[in-house]
């Protein structure tokens, strides 16, 4: 995968998460790599699981999007304590 296309992805998944989990304020640059991230764990969880999603750029964006809301969840309770 290009770095192009994990900006694209990870901006979209991003945006995603952020429309579903409200309550983190976070910037483009923040959405972008919040996503990015979230791929790279969505990815890593799925894989232990042995859960294989859609395959190609469909699949890669739900992967990073169910990732990147499992990481502002995870943000969320961190700023809460």
């Amino acid at each position: 995968m290009s770095i192009l296309t994990w900006i694209i992805v990870g901006a979209i998944a991003g945006f995603l998460a952020d429309a579903v989990i409200k309550g983190i304020k976070l910037g483009l640059i923040g959405k972008i790599l919040v996503g990015i991230v979230g791929g790279l764990l969505g990815g890593w969880l799925f894989g232990l699981l042995g859960i294989s999603l859609f395959s190609g750029l469909l699949g890669d964006i739900v992967t990073a999007f169910i990732g990147a809301v499992i990481l502002l969840l995870l943000l969320r309770m961190i700023r809460r304590k």
